[in-house]
Formats: C-alpha cells, sequence, structure tokens
C-alpha cells in the first residue's frame, strides 16, 4: 500500500465523523494554539509550509477513495465514498480549504491561536476535523525545535553579550545540529533540522538544510566544516594517534576543521600531540582547528581544554579584557550537553576570564528528539460551526475538572498589543488588524514566506 493517500493521513476514527454534526452544517472552524497559561513569548511558530506544499498539496483521486474505503471496511470504521468522491469529481482532488495563519517567525505567548482552518465547500464540513491529525503534527513538531532552539538562544546570549567582541556571530555559530542520526526518521531530521537553523546557522543535519531550501527558498541556510569521527582516527592504530592527527592538518588545515580528541586520553591529545609535536604545523597552516572533546564530564572537560589551549597555543584579550584563544584553535563540546551544561560552561569559562567564542557546542537529541506535542501543550480545537442558512454558532469545551483544556468559543482573530500577540474574537475585531492572514485557499498557497524574512522576524 502506498502512504501517499491523502485520505489515510488521519486517526481512523476520523473516518466516521461526517455522521456526527448536527443537521444543516455548513461549515466548521477550528484553530491551533499552544496551550496553557504563561507570562513567556515563549512559542515560535514554524513549520506550518513545509506541511501545506508537501501534504496538502496532494490531490486526491478515485483510486485515493477506493483505496481508502476498501480500508476502512476492513478496518471497521464508516467511509465518506461521496464525501470523497465530491472532492474529486467537483474540486479535482483539491481540498476546499482555506486556511488562516499567523506569519512564520512569530513568537507568541501559549494561549495564542496561530492556525485557523475552515471548509470553503458546504458539502465537505467534516474536512476540518479530518485534517486535523496532519496538520496538528506538522505545526506542534517545528514549531517545539524552534521554540526550545530560542530558549538555548536566550540561554547563551548574556555570556556572549558580555565577553565578545561580536555577539551576534559568535551565537548564530554557537550551536551545531547534530541531531540526525537521532531522529526517528528522515523527515523529522528535515523537519526540526529546518527549524533549528532559524537561530543558528551550524548543522550537520543535511535533510534541515534541504527542508530550508525546498520549503523556503534558502540557498544555502547553514554551514559546516570538515571533521573527524572516532573510526577515522583509530583506523590508524593507538600508536599512530598523532599521525592521525597530522593527516586532518594536511588535508584541512587551510580552512576550519575539526578533530575528535579523546579516542584514547584526550589530556595527552590536547597538551601533547596538539600543543607540542603538531602546534607549528597547525598554525603554519593558517586555518583553524576546532578540537572536540567528546567524553569526561561535559562542563569540566572542555573548560580544561580550553585552559590546556590557552597554556599551550596562547591567548589574546579582546577589547572586552576576555581572553580568546589564539586564532588556529576553538573547541567544541557535543557529548552528552543539556542548555542548562551550556550555561555552566559558559559561567565557568567567563570566571576564568575566557570569551565565549573559545567554545561552541553540538547537540542531537536535545534539539531534534526530546520533546513532545505536550512540551508546550498543541492542540487543534472546534471553534465555531455554521448552519446552512450562513449563522455561526460558538463551540467550545469547558471541562470542570481541567481549566487548562478549556477551548476558545467563536472565530478566532488575533491582534498587536502592546504586550505582543493576543486572541481576540473575529466577530468584536472591528477596525483592528487580524494578524491572521489567509495562507491557503482551496489548493492555492497565497503566502509564500522565504526563510531569511522568518529569520529576520525572529532577530
Amino acid at each position: 500500500m502506498p502512504f501517499s493517500n491523502p485520505i489515510l493521513d488521519t486517526d481512523s476514527y476520523k473516518l466516521g465523523h461526517f455522521l456526527q454534526y448536527p443537521p444543516k452544517t455548513a461549515a466548521i472552524s477550528a484553530y491551533v494554539e499552544a496551550r496553557g497559561p504563561t507570562d513567556q513569548v515563549d512559542v515560535v511558530f514554524f513549520g506550518l509550509q513545509m506541511y501545506l506544499k508537501s501534504s496538502l498539496a496532494r490531490r486526491v483521486t478515485a483510486a485515493d477513495v477506493e483505496e481508502a474505503a476498501a480500508i476502512a471496511a476492513a478496518h471497521g470504521q464508516p467511509f465518506h465514498h461521496a464525501g470523497w468522491m465530491h472532492i474529486v469529481e467537483r474540486h479535482g482532488g483539491v481540498l476546499p480549504l482555506l486556511v488562516e495563519a499567523l506569519p512564520e517567525g512569530t513568537r507568541v505567548r501559549r494561549g495564542v491561536p496561530l492556525v485557523q482552518v475552515v471548509n470553503t465547500d458546504p458539502a465537505c464540513f467534516w474536512l476540518t476535523s479530518h485534517v486535523e491529525t496532519a496538520l496538528i503534527r506538522a505545526i506542534w513538531y517545528p514549531s517545539t525545535v524552534a521554540s526550545l532552539s530560542r530558549r538555548i538562544l536566550e540561554q547563551i546570549r548574556p555570556a556572549v553579550a558580555l565577553t565578545c567582541d561580536d555577539p551576534d556571530g559568535v551565537v548564530r555559530a554557537a550551536i551545531h545540529d547534530f541531531g540526525a542520526r537521532g531522529a526517528t526518521c528522515r523527515e523529522q531530521a528535515g523537519l526540526g533540522g529546518a527549524a533549528h537553523l532559524l537561530h543558528f546557522d551550524r548543522t550537520d543535519t543535511l535533510t534541515g538544510l534541504l527542508h530550508a531550501r525546498r520549503f523556503y527558498g534558502a540557498d544555502m541556510a547553514g554551514h559546516s566544516f570538515p571533521a573527524s569521527e572516532h573510526g577515522t582516527m583509530t583506523a590508524w592504530g593507538g600508536t599512530r594517534e598523532a599521525e592521525a592527527y597530522a593527516n586532518m592538518v594536511d588535508r584541512f588545515g587551510a580552512g576550519t576543521y575539526s578533530v575528535v580528541s579523546d579516542s584514547y586520553d584526550i589530556n595527552t591529545a590536547v597538551s601533547e600531540i596538539w600543543g607540542r609535536q603538531l602546534k607549528a604545523r597547525v598554525q603554519a597552516a593558517g586555518g583553524r582547528l576546532i578540537i572536540r572533546p567528546d567524553s569526561g564530564d561535559p562542563i569540566e572537560t572542555p573548560v580544561q581544554v580550553v585552559q590546556q589551549l590557552d597554556y599551550r597555543f596562547g591567548s589574546t584579550p579582546n577589547r572586552k579584557g576576555y581572553k580568546v584563544l589564539h586564532p588556529s584553535v576553538r573547541v567544541l563540546q557535543g557529548d552528552g550537553i543539556s542548555i542548562n551544561d551550556i550555561g555552566k560552561v559558559l559561567a565557568r569559562l567567563e570566571a576564568f576570564g575566557f570569551s565565549a567564542e573559545n567554545i561552541s557546542f553540538g547537540m542531537g537529541s536535545a534539539i531534534l528528539q526530546k520533546m513532545n506535542r505536550d512540551s508546550f501543550s498543541f492542540a487543534m480545537k472546534v471553534n465555531a460551526r455554521q448552519d446552512t442558512d450562513g449563522t455561526w454558532h460558538d463551540v467550545f469545551k469547558r471541562p470542570g475538572t481541567m481549566n487548562l483544556k478549556a477551548s476558545k468559543a467563536g472565530r478566532q482573530a488575533v491582534v498587536e498589543t502592546i504586550n505582543g500577540p493576543e486572541a481576540l474574537r473575529l466577530d468584536q475585531l472591528g477596525a483592528q488588524r487580524n494578524l491572521l492572514e489567509p495562507v491557503w485557499r482551496d489548493g492555492v498557497l497565497l503566502k509564500d514566506w522565504r526563510f531569511d524574512e522568518i529569520r529576520a522576524r525572529l532577530a
């Protein structure tokens, strides 16, 4: 069975929802938000355009309808054969939906609608609910990666601003995405990898680059450099460790390159091999060696490596009075690092008088995998139902035992206030500008955000 059938890109129980709405229903409106009270502007909206261009753009065919009908029957679910064939015959397979959204890259507090969707054909009132599964999944994950990456950015920004002459340049290169192998699949690596690149421009997740290029027109959203791994270094054998490192200098020494240096003893590698045997060779090559200590205490070890390099290669004070290692060497800590660990490393370096520009960090699962939909409580809820006479009725939930899950009533708008974007009922909008803009209608992309635009909005 092919996995490209858009009818089946949903939960099983959604197949029978066409039978469950009140008679004379013409339209169903629903919105997406990160639920929960918070005073922090901590949600970064990103990723909808990838879904619109890749999934919602797929047309339903008669073959899709027949396949879905057979699967639903065998699966024990009702199936709206006539409704789906109506979409095929009346709309050429295009899903008749209007999608409104905030500009991607907008930062909001929780409780502010990010997206609102409604059907445009009264015969397809059930379609809004049908796409919930795919739509919420397309939004929560890249938005969560972008939001957590923003937290990392805000964690490191104070130390960088205090100790670096070029804070903006240092910040963008501070976090290197190593998460591709820790993602559950290629698609996840692409979605999350693109979200990471909104804040940082270092990555080894190629699918993230490709997603930024394909869906947001980014020619090259991130950068990398030649780097070794334990396999390429230990292939030389323990007695030829210095030769392995020398080969890296000879091959890549004119530019930036990274060498993992803890295959045997990180202290010996830094102080003796790099600091004595290969020091002149490294400096004569004219590039920048980035030493990666890949084991040991994630806080103590990188600080010790910076100190050892200072002893062997020297340093000079920058304009803010903090020591910057010789331009030929830097450090990258990429093993087991967390957001809190990064803050501790930078604080310790600052205490020893070192600038934050001496070190960068590689993160994998922490930025692409260690999260779920509840990290920011993303949800999509129906907020209004329209009758065939054109009258809108509020739809909402008010659980008596859990106010956190209460939903918004009525068609929604978002307006700019002194406290940032806020939710407002659409029928109360008046002359105010609605930040929820139409981005998709009946198969046509109405807004095509560029990656640089989104980055600029976040900046």
